[in-house]
């Protein structure tokens, strides 16, 4: 597996929702643990965690894991306050950067890994989601990532491809297509199972 660093988004508010996603449970754990635990069992050189909103209470999800924690006082501003704070707290690390967030319920160490898989070529690597669009968790190349602190309010990641005029290599995961933004996905993913019910 190639040597890279991670960087777990979980500082949004889930103004949506009514209740911080980053600490709904999967068999008793936290999700936003449960995520950082995944990105650890890949072995990145660094994990780095950005906090916003709840931020006391995330980080005390995540006690005792060895990672790096940094609170984005701008996370209403958008997503890619979120993205500088990280990758500024990696500014000295050069390899490739494996990105998740905290609201993928079915989200598997083995998607992670077929990320890193595939990056083996300096590619940047994207989540495939079938009809539904691509998105995270991606793999981004050193030289895509240094163009990160260029993105400002609720830019995503692609618009460091477009502007650069990058084509991402693709892996299809289209489970990973839903998310829990809103009350009814929560319902929903309670009674599939995929996170703990009310």
């Amino acid at each position: 597996m190639i040597r890279h660093s991670a960087l777990l988004l979980a500082a949004g508010g889930s103004t949506r929702l009514g209740r911080p996603k980053q600490l709904l449970t999967i068999g008793g754990e936290p999700l936003v643990r449960h995520v950082a635990r995944l990105l650890l069992a890949t072995q990145p050189e660094c994990l780095v965690v950005v906090t916003g909103g709840a931020g006391a209470e995330i980080r005390d999800a995540l006690a005792d894991l060895d990672i790096v924690t940094v609170q984005n006082e701008d996370w209403q501003t958008g997503l890619a306050s979120s993205l500088r704070y990280g990758h500024r707290m990696l500014e000295q690390d050069n390899t490739p950067l494996l990105i998740a967030g905290t609201d993928q319920p079915r989200l598997t160490e083995h998607h992670l890994r077929t990320l890193l898989k595939h990056g083996t070529v300096g590619k940047d690597v994207v989540t495939a989601y079938g009809q539904e669009g691509r998105g995270i968790p991606v793999l981004l190349s050193p030289a895509t990532r240094r163009r990160i602190d260029g993105l400002h309010g609720d830019t995503g990641l692609r618009h460091l491809w477009k502007n650069a005029g990058v084509t991402p290599a693709l892996v299809e995961a289209p489970e990973l297509a839903f998310d829990i933004d809103t009350p009814e996905q929560l319902d929903a993913a309670g009674r599939a199972g995929w996170i703990d019910p009310d």
